[in-house]
């Protein structure tokens, strides 16, 4: 069976309304991102543990028990951290950022004593009530932000490259253009759902930026193929008529790749579930901007050759 041959949608007649809903959407994510992206330990320090109690445990029983921690002959209070059930109500999250003057096992303190005071709760073997135990120091969230900024760069400057000598120049900036509007956007939309910016995450943005080139190039390869016939000239005619015949591709492409995204949002659990996000939230954005950006942006390109 065909699944959307022969169409012959005029994508040029909403280009207008596609670049001001893309400029509203842009300007809003920088907008967000300027007012602060909340960053999890990974980029900015701090210790991260999972606990797996043996039965269902309240949080504010561990917030409790987290207000009178015993490092280094110092009480702290750690109650105001950030403490959540993750997974099922038997599993905590805790969060704690970064202290000075604090022993380099502090974390390891930290579980000593939610172990010690709420041992009934806890498992007999000591193991198993430790499901993660990380900290980053600042020094090192510094680094990882850094090379996690450089890895979407130089990505970016590659493709570019790439782009530049497979097709054309002007091909090359509608492409770049297409992957800024996709991660500046996806990004904006992840900073309201509040979830944190881990590794993870960052992954999850390079894979937006393979998926959302894949789809933008293939219909500028049709473009490309069509211009032969026109000459130097990008008409709109043209860009239709590319689009069109890369539609059914698009489309079936776009819906498998979601149908997965959404089973693992869905069924991920709480661990996956911003990456997941991410992905879905991305790859809708990346369909978008491969028929509304890079294309429309080509012919403002030939315009004003």
């Amino acid at each position: 069976m065909k699944f959307m041959e022969n169409t012959k949608i005029n994508f040029m007649a909403f280009k207008n309304a596609g670049f001001t809903i893309s400029g509203i959407m842009g300007i809003g994510s920088i907008v967000l991102l300027l007012l602060g992206i909340n960053l999890g330990i990974d980029f900015k320090g701090g210790t991260m543990i999972g606990l797996n109690f043996s039965e269902n445990v309240d949080i504010e029983e561990v917030r409790t028990a987290m207000s009178a921690v015993e490092s280094d002959g110092q009480i702290i209070d750690l109650s105001g951290e950030e403490i959540k059930h993750f997974g099922s109500t038997d599993d905590v999250m805790i969060k704690v950022k970064i202290r000075d003057n604090v022993s380099p096992d502090f974390a390891q303190h930290i579980v000593n004593h939610v172990y010690k005071t709420m041992g009934d709760k806890a498992p007999a073997d000591k193991n198993d009530f430790i499901l993660s135990l990380d900290s980053v120091s600042p020094k090192v969230g510094t680094e990882l932000s850094g090379k996690a900024l450089w890895s979407i760069l130089s990505s970016l400057a590659l493709i570019l490259l790439y782009i530049s000598i497979r097709f054309e120049f002007k091909f090359a900036l509608g492409a770049i253009l297409a992957l800024v509007h996709d991660i500046t956007i996806t990004l904006g939309i992840f900073s309201l759902t509040g979830y944190e910016v881990t590794l993870s995450t960052v992954a999850a943005f390079l894979t937006i930026v393979g998926y959302s080139l894949n789809d933008t190039i293939v219909i500028l390869d049709r473009i490309r193929e069509n211009m032969k016939s026109s000459g130097t000239v990008l008409l709109e005619s043209t860009i239709n008529k590319s689009i069109n015949q890369s539609l059914s591709r698009t489309l079936i492409t776009s819906m498998t790749t979601l149908l997965v995204i959404t089973v693992l949002l869905m069924y991920g659990g709480a661990t996956i579930r911003p990456f997941a996000f991410t992905l879905l939230v991305g790859v809708i954005i990346g369909t978008y901007s491969s028929i509304y950006v890079a294309s429309t942006f080509l012919t403002t390109l030939y315009k004003s050759k």
